[in-house]
């Protein structure tokens, strides 16, 4: 039913690595978070993005050596759609994913406590109640356990290439319109003389 002990023992280090990771990035900050929806801060989604890219490049480089596996869940189109918008609902309202509710909790913030609660006890309400939803949810079809690559027949690589090409595009944009917003003069970079 569980995993070996030492693969718990690897997934918790590796929890606590990502948790003090996200608490010096600032993302487990409610206001860094609040604004990457008001789109003045992108410091979320260029953590968030740097890590799915290194994630997806140490799993398919693991997996052909039996070192990982894939757990996939079942691509159930309406329970995808509605768990997105209730996902993106509660984050707005909260101002923390899951992620990083509970590094704020580490940091001792008391509204990510509440919230970790909150959380907690919808899991277990879902829990619950799935078995009289599962029809529901899967009212507009399930594609079953499949990953772009299966769907595709195409090499895992290339999602993981052009993934990390638009990455570092975005990023390259990104630092060249806040380079020029540094040196604009109404930001205080060029400030023109006053006649004394």
């Amino acid at each position: 039913m569980f995993d070996p002990l030492w693969k718990l023992a690897v997934g918790l280090l590796t929890g606590i690595v990502f948790g003090v990771l996200l608490q010096k990035g600032r993302v487990a900050k409610f206001r860094v978070i609040v604004s990457q929806f008001l789109l003045t801060d992108w410091t979320v989604v260029k953590i968030m993005g740097t890590a799915v890219v290194v994630g997806a490049i140490g799993i398919y480089a693991l997996l052909p050596e039996g070192l990982v596996s894939l757990h996939l869940k079942p691509l159930v189109w309406f329970g995808i759609i509605v768990g997105g918008i209730c996902f993106g609902v509660g984050m707005a309202l909260f101002g923390y994913c899951p992620g990083t509710s509970v590094a704020a909790t580490g940091e001792g913030r008391r509204d990510a406590m509440v919230g970790v609660l909150g959380m907690l006890g919808g899991a277990a309400t879902y829990v619950l109640l799935y078995p009289g939803l599962s029809g529901l949810l899967k009212m507009w079809g399930d594609a079953g356990k499949v990953t772009l690559p299966q769907w595709t027949d195409t090499s895992p690589w290339i999602w993981i290439g052009g993934l990390a090409a638009a990455l570092l595009i975005w990023a390259g944009i990104l630092y060249s319109t806040s380079g020029s917003r540094r040196q604009h003069p109404s930001e205080g970079g060029f400030h023109k003389p006053t006649a004394a």
